[in-house]
């Protein structure tokens, strides 16, 4: 339950795009040819756009309403004042812009909104040219593959309120000319390749309300200077090189909503004023070297719904009885390898109406823990724990769960009792005591969300089961148990498998032809096991396979000669009867090819 950045931005722009869903209304007015050049400048640096957009871009008029993404308002009859080009909503990659930012949109003078995201392959550097765009409000170029630096002519541009270039490849600092950006409202530079430290003279943007410099490479300490820009609602960290203490200044923020200063290497105690934030409601402070308690004050977050204090170095004990009485709105907890010796699951936790509760490599130990609120719960990570029992109706009264991890424990059960929900989507239960067969698990009734089942390194034994068609499986790991018989021709119905391990068990048979219908498979490991005949040439067919071990098995003939077979390191297919052909030695004759027919 985690509110993805773009629904910052949807909220922090929308109000400036509003007016834009009313631009089908043809604008009065023919448009400035200076403007429609600029356009066309643009248009002819895109070497191919597959969104369709640009191919609206024909005829005398850009303000007639028929230039996808162009507006003209405002008393300027005919000069374009927004332009707003986002790539359409679809998973698909073969929708984008390529080619580059044209220095040409710096002739558009009047303009007062920049939208280019989402494009993926416009790349090229940030063109100098945009300092003359003196009455830009927004400058958004998010997702494309732009590079070079931040041009230090963007400080200059002292209207500007929004200002988000993440998700590109730039490299370099932020420019100290931002000091002149007194309107901005929302930085955001996340998911690039900055670096060096924050620059004190962002102190000076007093309105600003979002920073998010995430995913970078940043260092130094978080500047105290932070703590005096009280507007901010939302600050992200996440993920850089920033060390030192967390500034107590931080927590005179009375309106952050978010705090997200984890994957960094911060290091001393949470400080005791964290309780002032009395409006965050995200706190993410995980994967750092914070050491000591936890501090009680943190149960005076009221509206704290999301607390991820895991990966850190923290001491025992925990202010039970303070988390207890608080934080009335809790709905996601992680303290996965805090460093915390819980024993227990404890009763704050249990008895409450959570989401998500991870915690992996807390110490937990003994029977598995009884939820009072089991339905509430989507994500379970009690993995890297010492459990050892009650695993056999634990999960079916979790009528809303996803996604459980409860892997590297001691559990010592049939897996034939294991109840599970319908709407499972990842079970990972690897590295226990767990017997049985796999039928419980992997049979007609098996739900269509399950995407992951890893069961691998336990003693699970019989056969692998025939597959139903209709499954989304997109990876199945039972490597390291003692599961026999062949591999079900059937496997073919496992369409969106990309990853599939049975390797260390007690495999015989053939390699089925049907498996080379698996053209979404990534990773293949059917080593160490009993496995016969020839290695089918119909696996040539998996282009998207980048991993693949065949050895130790009985394999005999020549491997498939074409990529990525015949240029996979010859230890895949070490340690068998008679393999030959690239990358091991050639095939000396039809002998060898028959042993394997």
């Amino acid at each position: 339950m985690q509110f993805p950045m773009w629904v910052l931005n949807l909220f922090l722009i929308t109000t400036f795009l509003i007016p834009f869903s009313q631009s089908q209304i043809p604008s009065p007015g023919v448009c400035s040819e200076a403007d429609r050049a600029a356009l066309l400048g643009f248009k002819a640096s895109i070497l191919k756009d597959t969104t369709g957009i640009l191919a609206t871009w024909t005829g005398p008029d850009c303000c007639g309403g028929g230039w996808e993404g162009v507006e003209c308002s405002g008393v300027a009859t005919g000069r374009v004042t927004r332009l707003i080009l986002q790539r359409p909503l679809s998973n698909s990659g073969d929708i984008f812009m390529k080619g580059f930012l044209s220095p040409s949109l710096g002739n558009l003078h009047f303009l007062e909104i920049m939208v280019i995201s989402g494009m993926r392959r416009v790349s090229g550097t940030i063109p100098k040219s945009f300092s003359n765009l003196t009455h830009l409000t927004q400058l958004v170029l998010d997702d494309n593959s732009l590079q070079g630096s931040i041009p230090s002519s963007l400080g200059y541009l002292r209207n500007l309120q929004t200002v988000s270039l993440s998700g590109n490849h730039l490299t370099g600092q932020i420019p100290p000319s931002f000091v002149n950006l007194r309107n901005l409202v929302q930085l955001n530079l996340a998911h690039n390749f900055l670096t060096g430290s924050i620059p004190s003279e962002l102190q000076s943007l007093k309105g600003l309300q979002s920073l998010d410099l995430s995913f970078n490479s940043f260092s130094g300490i978080i500047p105290d200077f932070l703590g005096k820009l009280q507007n901010l609602t939302y600050l992200v960290l996440s993920s850089n090189k920033f060390s030192g203490q967390v500034p107590i200044s931080l927590c005179s923020l009375t309106k952050l909503s978010e705090l997200s200063i984890d994957q960094n290497l911060l290091t001393g105690r949470i400080p005791s004023q964290i309780g002032n934030l009395k409006s965050v409601s995200v706190l993410r402070l995980s994967s750092n070297k914070l050491n000591g308690q936890i501090p009680e004050s943190i149960s005076q977050l009221q509206n704290l719904w999301n607390l991820n204090l895991s990966r850190n170095l923290f001491t025992n004990p925990l202010p039970t009885m303070a988390f207890t009485k608080g934080l009335p709105s809790l709905l996601v907890i992680d303290l996965s390898y805090s460093g915390l010796d819980l024993g227990t699951v404890p009763n704050w936790i249990r008895n409450r109406e959570l989401s998500e509760v991870h915690l992996a490599g807390c110490k937990l130990r003994g029977p598995l823990p009884n939820f009072t609120r089991p339905d509430s719960l989507t994500s379970l990570d009690l993995s890297n724990n010492y459990f050892s029992g009650g695993i056999s109706n634990f999960l079916a009264k979790m009528t809303s769960l996803q996604t459980v991890m409860i892997s590297n424990n001691l559990l010592n059960s049939d897996i034939s009792s294991i109840r599970l929900p319908d709407q499972i989507s990842t079970l990972d239960l690897h590295s226990n005591r767990l017997f049985g067969s796999l039928l419980s698990i992997l049979n007609g009734k098996t739900s269509k969300f399950t995407e992951v089942i890893d069961l691998s390194n336990n003693q699970i034994s019989g056969n692998i089961p025939d597959f139903s068609a209709g499954l989304n499986l997109k990876v199945l790991n039972l490597g390291s148990n003692k599961i026999a018989g062949h591999i079900p021709s059937s496997v073919s119905n496992l369409a969106k498998l990309e990853r599939f391990d049975i390797s260390r068990n007690h495999i015989t048979g053939t390699i089925p032809t049907s498996l080379g219908l698996l053209l979404k498979l990534q990773w293949l490991d059917l080593s160490i096991n009993g496995i016969i005949g020839k290695i089918p040439e119909s696996l040539l067919g998996i282009e998207a396979l980048r991993h693949a071990s065949f050895r130790a098995n009985r394999l005999c003939g020549e491997i498939p000669q074409g990529r990525p077979f015949n240029i996979f390191p010859a230890a895949a297919y070490t340690h068998n009867l008679c393999l030959c052909g690239k990358p091991l030695p050639p095939c000396k004759g039809k002998d060898s090819q028959k042993m394997g027919e």
